[in-house]
């Protein structure tokens, strides 16, 4: 039996925020019109996203996350002009839906290899009317069925596993353990698909751990490796007073760049999440207005 939906209308969830941003094609997107196929399932959710945009979700899988948020706006920050988006590692198609809604422009690959969260991902695209930008694809990231090579996009983006296997607690489902460890591919996976795949002067945009230390060396060798130069890079702190725990970065391939800027990299002040007494940073609030999210 499917789930009740319950009231998810501009009016009672966004108070108005979302009004200057772009919203799904016509007047009301499929979904809001109970177009076949598009009913909230038994296991599932119908969440808001950002705008005027839904997402379906398993109730007891991964969901979306300040991390995803953040991966997709960093990435439409600095590289605002991208006509073709690659989203490696895609899930259940928050990044890439986000990155659709700043840039209402650009057409959108991604590419998961979960059978669990693909068909999420395919019914949200439909959900939210975007069928003529997305092209969802089921597979490894490195496989050349998925991803041919001469396929090149402007902006490529990624919210990779974090943890290798066997480094803590795999969790209580399989979608999960696939979105926190290193089942499939790992940041060198991802930097390395990244290189191979991006246009002249494009950006690759990412979230990994930079606590501790060893985690934000990962990113340093997987970068290096690809031929990658780690543009800039701004950490996020969870509350103020906080050692950071994750760093977003934004990387270009070495042959786009002039050589002083090869070994070269701009680390902005950190981005803090919530102030020391819990309520949300002055900072962070003007962030989530620019993705569509209530202050």
């Amino acid at each position: 039996m499917a789930g009740k939906q319950k009231d998810i209308s501009p009016k009672t969830h966004f108070r108005g925020y979302a009004i200057p941003g772009s919203r799904a094609p016509g007047d009301s997107p499929p979904g809001s019109e109970g177009h076949p196929g598009l009913e909230i399932g038994e296991n599932e959710t119908l969440d808001v996203l950002c705008g005027h945009l839904r997402i379906f979700q398993l109730k007891d899988g991964h969901r979306y996350s300040t991390d995803d948020l953040l991966t997709a706006w960093y990435g439409t920050t600095w590289c605002p002009s991208a006509r073709r988006i690659l989203d490696l590692g895609s899930g259940i198609g928050t990044v890439a839906m986000v990155a659709a809604w700043r840039l209402p422009g650009a057409e959108i690959v991604t590419i998961e290899a979960q059978e669990e969260s693909t068909p999420l991902a395919k019914k949200s695209v439909r959900w939210n009317g975007f069928e003529d930008r997305f092209e969802i694809r089921q597979g490894a990231l490195r496989s050349p069925d998925v991803l041919a090579t001469e396929e090149k996009f402007d902006l490529i983006l990624g919210s990779p596993p974090y943890f290798p296997l066997g480094t803590g607690v795999v969790g209580d489902h399989p979608q999960k353990v696939a979105c926190r460890f290193e089942v499939r591919g790992t940041i060198a996976d991802y930097c390395s698909t990244a290189s191979q795949h991006l246009e002249n002067g494009g950006i690759f945009a990412c979230v990994f751990p930079v606590n501790p230390d060893e985690q934000r060396e990962r990113v340093t060798k997987a970068a290096k490796a690809a031929d990658l130069t780690i543009v800039r890079e701004r950490h996020i702190v969870l509350r103020e007073g906080e050692p950071p725990l994750l760093g977003l970065f934004a990387m270009s391939r070495k042959c786009d760049l002039p050589e002083s800027m090869h070994d070269r990299i701009w680390v902005e002040p950190p981005l803090v999440i919530r102030a020391k007494d819990g309520t949300i940073h002055p900072e962070y609030s003007a962030v989530k207005l620019s993705f569509g999210f209530p202050p």
